[in-house]
């Protein structure tokens, strides 16, 4: 699978699971709400340091954002 959708995927669902919207995120991120949009859409190519630090603000390892599951599915395994 595409790894950016399996990171728009895993960030909806920790986002989500934080309760935070895509605004809050935004604003905590110091980014438009529009950049966290695309990235949940899997169409914003992520560097490192994004990735880095979308992690640090949902409180999640960097590498829950990109792992893959079995069955394509963010949902199926939480932190």
């Amino acid at each position: 699978m595409d790894i950016r959708v399996v990171f728009a995927r895993n960030l909806k669902h920790y986002r989500q699971l934080r309760g935070l919207t895509q605004a809050a995120l935004a604003a905590a991120m110091d980014v438009d709400r529009a950049h966290v949009s695309a990235m949940e859409r899997g169409q914003q190519n992520v560097i490192l340091q994004t990735l880095q630090r979308v992690a640090a603000h949902l409180d999640v390892a960097p590498a829950k954002l990109i792992e893959e599951r079995a069955d394509g599915d963010a949902r199926s395994r939480s932190s």
